[in-house]
């Protein structure tokens, strides 16, 4: 890490984004071939590297015990043996994936004898900035690369040392293939003034911002950005339990959504009951719940037939807890869940778990989040369990990329029309 009191933030910023600008000019045209031998390679010194990996992952962790960090922010920041795998697993899933650049979308014949194409090109420059999840180093990197982008990452200060680490073996893959180093930087210092620097564009250099973290960080980088953002907001994701759910199945994907790793965006973090399964469906599920040591803050319909459980407040509807606690409220059929979703979601993941097939078309057809799921884990929200090797976030807004952001979602396109002498009269 560098001294700042030595380096000029905008100074250092400016220059990395040359050298990003320049680099991504020769990654444009860059082979699949080299793309994936420089994927294949990174991958490969992940799992060489593990121990120096570990090793500064152990300092993250011993400053952020230090500092009170929140269960579930330690739970992303940890790295072991096991997600050290994954991560290596990640990159030679995106290296396995076809190359994007070049692929023709569309093409078509105009009556004058015109041919067009619609081809996909990389975006450029993306710049990332995230917090907490060393592992996003690893994906973001590799998505870039493979979509043919430089990129400039900035992790948060409390995950520096295990994301430099990571950065280090990613460069010494781009080295290997003959690709420039500066395909994936890596902001060197914690100082706040670099994030405000990548969200000026650095004079052009950036093309595009993707934030990868909490609501503030989130909300700073859209008001702030001189740039296109692909939003990823929080996920305030929500599960509906219809009257015609299969019981056990029901039981499954509730406990699974919540609880299979609390402190990701695809928790679900409400639960909604059909007003018709009270006496079949609710008690047993959230019996599962508080068996696996989920708090639940039940609405007054709940609290009328439970009233053991803690009262929700307003608040909590509209709470992402990336904790083990869920808002649980009876709402009156499909209709209900989908007023209460539509109120209350952050337009991320919501699931349906029904047997009744027009609850699950209706349901499907008046929600307008991005990941739909139908008698499935919300947990299922992510770019890797939808085949696309990994991802840099879910992008929750509408414009260009929506959903897991991976390699497709990180291009654009150009024309190429051919003729042959055609003018326009």
């Amino acid at each position: 890490m560098l001294d700042v009191a030595q380096e000029n933030v905008r100074d250092l910023m400016l220059e990395m984004g040359r050298k990003a600008r320049a680099a991504s000019m020769k990654l444009a045209i860059a082979t699949a071939e080299r793309k994936h031998a420089a994927l294949v390679s990174m991958a490969q010194e992940i799992i060489a590297r593990q121990d120096a990996i570990l090793a500064a992952n152990a300092i993250d962790l011993d400053n952020a015990a230090k500092s009170n960090m929140a269960p579930s922010m330690v739970d992303r920041l940890t790295l072991n043996e096991s997600r050290i795998r994954a991560i290596a697993d990640g990159i030679r899933a995106i290296a396995e994936l076809r190359d994007p650049v070049g692929e023709i979308i569309a093409e078509w014949d105009r009556p004058n004898g015109l041919h067009i194409e619609r081809v996909r090109t990389p975006l450029g420059v993306i710049g990332v900035i995230y917090e907490s999840r060393p592992n996003v180093t690893a994906d973001a990197g590799a998505l870039c690369l493979k979509a043919g982008n430089a990129v400039i990452l900035r992790g948060g200060s409390d995950s520096l040392h295990s994301s430099q680490a990571i950065h280090q073996c990613l460069v010494k893959g781009l080295k290997d293939a003959g690709l420039p180093e500066a395909s994936i930087q890596m902001v060197p210092v914690a100082d706040r003034a670099a994030v405000g620097e990548l969200l000026t564009g650095l004079d052009g250099s950036v093309d595009v911002i993707v934030p990868r973290g909490g609501k503030s960080l989130v909300a700073r980088v859209q008001s702030e950005a001189r740039v296109p953002v692909f939003a990823h907001l929080e996920g305030i994701c929500h599960v509906y339990v219809d009257a015609s759910a299969n019981l056990d199945m029901a039981r499954t994907i509730v406990l699974n959504s919540k609880m299979r790793r609390t402190g990701i965006c695809g928790s679900a973090e409400t639960l909604l009951v059909d007003s018709a399964a009270i006496g079949t469906h609710l008690m047993p599920i959230l019996e599962a719940l508080t068996e696996a040591g989920c708090e639940i803050r039940a609405s007054a319909a709940v609290l009328k037939v439970f009233p053991a459980f803690k009262p929700a407040t307003e608040a909590d509807w509209s709470t992402e807890y990336l904790d083990a606690i869920i808002s649980v409220a009876i709402v009156d059929g499909v209709g209900g869940a989908i007023a209460h979703i539509n109120r209350y979601s952050s337009h991320h993941t919501e699931a349906i778990i029904a047997e009744d097939p027009k609850a699950v078309e209706r349901f499907f057809n008046e929600i307008d989040s991005a990941i739909l799921l139908h008698n499935a884990s919300t947990q299922f929200a992510d770019g890797g369990e939808f085949g696309m090797g990994a991802e840099i976030g879910i992008a929750t807004g509408k414009m260009h990329a929506r959903g897991p952001v991976g390699v497709e979602q990180l291009t654009s396109f150009k024309y190429r029309v051919r003729g042959n002498g055609q003018t326009r009269p």
